[in-house]
């Protein structure tokens, strides 16, 4: 048995998905082929790209930036929590439907669990209100978080996100923030859901010196995992959560959804950090 994967979005020549699905498929004998499918470099749409894959007969695709909040209108979301995050990067087409689900969601809460077991969040800054920031603000809400400090340069992103999680979860105090050096003070987490740091998109979000105080801090980029954002953040002494936790467990995620297959995480974990180290 053969299955067929893709991986849709920009700038994602260096994603470790197709590594990650094809180690997992070794684990089970299940042969992979996975696929990186980019709509700006071939000249299609992420709509034109979706059916070609349903035509073409994949199994499912991951979507990354910045597809996550397309994909979830355009596939069956039967899950109410996803369809209130508004954005979906695991895409299985059922009998030729498309029906999407967010391990970005379950990811990013077995990736804080992984790293800081059992302890409080506390109040929050996240920057980024996109597809991945929507799921991880859940995510948040989900871990305890009661104080959460958005911010983003597109207002309406921001406002979106502050009234699905209102709805959602209306103990979680939500404030939208201009001022981002302002928003970081008498928090304990950062957290950074911009493309910023990434190959390609070069900087940081948030400059070192309004760091001190905080306790921990995440980078949804993992591709470089030493982001500026982070190396700052534990040059100040912060905790670090790296991306490549998220990449790991929503990809980990992702592939119990498409192969119904469980897979053993430390053992998956240990192959993909083994190849990395010699590469």
């Amino acid at each position: 048995m053969t299955l067929r994967f893709g991986l849709i979005g920009d700038n994602i020549a260096q994603s470790g998905s197709p590594e990650l699905h094809k180690q997992a498929g070794k684990l089970h004998d299940i042969a992979v082929t996975y696929d990186r499918l980019a709509p700006r470099q071939i000249g299609s749409s992420f709509e034109q790209v979706l059916e070609n894959c349903v035509a073409q007969g994949y199994r499912g695709v991951n979507v990354t930036h910045p597809y996550k909040e397309d994909a979830a209108r355009r596939v069956m979301v039967r899950d109410p929590s996803v369809r209130a995050i508004g954005a979906v990067n695991t895409v299985v087409f059922d009998a030729g439907e498309p029906v999407g689900y967010n391990t970005d969601y379950s990811g990013f809460v077995a990736a804080y669990r992984h790293r800081r077991g059992r302890s409080e969040t506390g109040a929050v800054l996240m920057i980024g209100a996109g597809g991945v920031g929507r799921a991880i603000a859940f995510a948040l809400a989900s871990l305890g978080t009661k104080d959460l400090r958005l911010v983003d340069r597109d207002i309406d992103k921001t406002k979106g996100l502050m009234a699905a999680l209102k709805t959602a979860a209306p103990d979680v105090s939500v404030t939208i923030c201009t001022d981002v050096p302002a928003a970081a003070r008498a928090v304990s987490g950062l957290i950074n859901c911009t493309p910023v740091g990434m190959v390609g998109h070069p900087g940081t979000p948030l400059p070192d010196q309004n760091m001190y105080g905080a306790e921990w801090a995440f980078d949804a980029v993992y591709t470089p995992v030493d982001t500026a954002f982070l190396m700052d953040a534990k040059a100040s002494g912060l905790a670090i959560i790296s991306g490549w936790e998220l990449f790991f467990f929503q990809g980990l995620h992702a592939w119990q959804i498409f192969s119904d297959c469980p897979c053993d995480a430390d053992v998956l974990r240990k192959k993909l950090l083994r190849n990395e180290e010699t590469s």
